[in-house]
C-alpha cells in the first residue's frame, strides 16, 4: 500500500490485550495511542510499538474517538479497540486492494468475529456486526449514542468480508458486568436526549432482543454459548430501560419539597 494509514487505539488498563492488538497493526504507517491514565502496564507495552502515546481524561467513547482522530498524521485512519485484532486475511486484502479501492470509496466496514468462552461466534446478534473502521480522516466523524459510537461518513463506503477479531470478554462474569455498566451509560444517554420511559419498552424489548438473536439470527447454532449471549443481551436491554425509569424516579424524589419544619413552622416549637 502506498497510501499511508494511521492506526488509532484507545486504551485503559488493557495490559492483557494491548500487545496482541498492536502486533496486528505493525504494518500500518503510524500507531497512535490515546490512554485514559491506565494504572497497569498498558502504556509501557504501547511504548514498545510507538512513541506516539497520548494521555487524556475519558471523554466518553464518542469524544475520545473524535479526539484521537485529530492526533493522526496521515489521511487515512483505522480505528481498533484494544481487545481487537486485524485478522491476517483482512491485512492481506488491504495490502492487495487498498490503493485501487480508495479511488471509489472513502470508508470501509469490516465484520467482527468474537471469541467467546473458547469458541468463535458466527451467528446471532454478534456476527457479522459490520463496523466502519477505516476511512479518510476528513470525511468521517464519530457520533451516535453512548456507549456505541458510530462513524458517519461523507461519501461512498464498502463492506469487506474479512473480519476484525474481537476478544471481548474474559468470562461470564466479565460479560454480565459489562452489560450492566453499558446499560447505565445507555440509560443516562437516553435520558439526556429526552427519551421518556414507557412500560412497553421494558416488557417487550428484552424478549424481542432474545428472540431476534437466538432464533431469527440463528444464535441457537452456537449452542449453549448462543443461548447465553442472547440471554445476557436481553438482560442488558431490560436493565437499560429499568435504569431509565430509575433515573426519572430519583430526580422526582430528590426535588426539594416544602415542609413545615423547613418553613420554620415546626409544630414542636
Amino acid at each position: 500500500m502506498h497510501n499511508q494509514i494511521s492506526a488509532c487505539v484507545m486504551t485503559y488498563n488493557e495490559e492483557g490485550n494491548i500487545r496482541r492488538c498492536l502486533e496486528s497493526l505493525t504494518w500500518c504507517d503510524e500507531i497512535v495511542i490515546l490512554d485514559s491514565f491506565s494504572t497497569d502496564r498498558t502504556v509501557e507495552i504501547c511504548l514498545e510499538f510507538t512513541r506516539n502515546v497520548h494521555q487524556h481524561e475519558w471523554l466518553g467513547y464518542i469524544g475520545q474517538r473524535n479526539l484521537i482522530r485529530t492526533m493522526a498524521n496521515h489521511d487515512w485512519v483505522l480505528f481498533l479497540d484494544a481487545d481487537e485484532v486485524v485478522s491476517p486475511e483482512l491485512h492481506a486484502a488491504l495490502e492487495a486492494q487498498f490503493d485501487k479501492l480508495i479511488e471509489r470509496y472513502v470508508g470501509f466496514a469490516f465484520p467482527r468475529l468474537v471469541f467467546y468462552l473458547g469458541r468463535w461466534i458466527r451467528h446471532g446478534s454478534w456476527y457479522p456486526d459490520y463496523n466502519l473502521r477505516l476511512f479518510r480522516k476528513e470525511k468521517g466523524r464519530s457520533g451516535g449514542a453512548e456507549p456505541h459510537d458510530t462513524v458517519f461518513i461523507d461519501g461512498p463506503t464498502m463492506h469487506i468480508r474479512h473480519p476484525i477479531l474481537h476478544y471481548t470478554y474474559n468470562d461470564i462474569t466479565d460479560h454480565v458486568n459489562t452489560m450492566n455498566r453499558f446499560s447505565s451509560i445507555s440509560a443516562q444517554s437516553m435520558h439526556d436526549r429526552g427519551r421518556r420511559f414507557h412500560w412497553v419498552d421494558l416488557l417487550f424489548r428484552p424478549a424481542w432482543s432474545f428472540f431476534k438473536g437466538f432464533v431469527l439470527r440463528l444464535g441457537f447454532i452456537d449452542g449453549w454459548r448462543g443461548f447465553l449471549i442472547a440471554t445476557v443481551n436481553a438482560f442488558g436491554v431490560a436493565m437499560k430501560y429499568a435504569k431509565l425509569r430509575e433515573i426519572r424516579w430519583i430526580e422526582k424524589h430528590s426535588e426539594p419539597s416544602c415542609s413545615a419544619e423547613e418553613d420554620g413552622l415546626n409544630p414542636d416549637s
